[in-house]
């Protein structure tokens, strides 16, 4: 229990460490990496607490793929910082609203399940898990996302799918003068579009 403690303690505190450095780091590429050691600690408490299967899909979804995707997008991307900092002073006032509104939720869910009131008043529907160990995580949480939330689950891959496109539409760029593979053009093709028979005389050269 004494190493469980301190390995709760030395995650927790990295992970919030590296949260606070991921927005005031002044290189993007700092703040991706920490962002990424941010992911792991997170991990860490996961298997903690039990959760292998959350802890797996944290590293291999999060780390493995929307963070490196990050910093190779910083990396390559030439982003203008000076032209973005720009607009810091103008936005900041809402910042700061929005983040106080935010600030003054959490603190009312803390205090709410620190009295225990979060559990009372809750009526959602409870996932009784067998104490038998016969129940894995992965089951338990399929349990939850595919018979209590599946239309809420089904709803947040709708609005991911949505995004993405939106993300695709707004930054593809046509140029001029690029030739483009044309699928429906290559599967209509026949022989007699494709093929011209032509008579060579002896001596005589091709006129293309």
């Amino acid at each position: 229990m004494v190493l469980q403690a301190i390995a709760f303690w030395l995650l927790a505190a990295t992970t919030v460490v590296a949260a606070l450095s991921v927005i005031s780091a002044r290189n993007p590429v700092h703040s991706v990496l920490f962002l990424i050691t941010a992911f792991f600690s997170a991990a860490g408490l996961f298997v903690l607490l039990g959760a292998e299967f959350l802890a797996m899909i944290l590293v291999v979804v999060y780390v493995g793929a929307v963070a490196v995707l990050f910093l190779f997008v910083v990396m390559m991307l030439d982003v203008d910082f000076v032209a973005l900092r720009q607009g810091f002073a103008r936005y900041l006032p809402i910042g700061a609203v929005i983040a106080g509104v935010l600030t003054v939720e959490m603190v009312i869910v803390a205090a709410s399940v620190a009295t225990g009131g979060a559990a009372a008043k809750s009526t959602g529907p409870v996932l009784h898990v067998s104490t038998a160990g016969t129940v894995t995580n992965a089951e338990a949480i399929g349990r939850v996302l595919y018979t209590d939330y599946v239309y809420f689950f089904q709803a947040a891959g709708m609005v991911l799918l949505v995004a993405m496109i939106g993300a695709i539409v707004l930054t593809l760029k046509h140029r001029e003068g690029v030739k483009r593979q044309d699928v429906g053009a290559q599967v209509a093709r026949t022989p007699k579009k494709g093929m011209r028979l032509v008579t060579i005389k002896s001596g005589e050269g091709i006129e293309l």
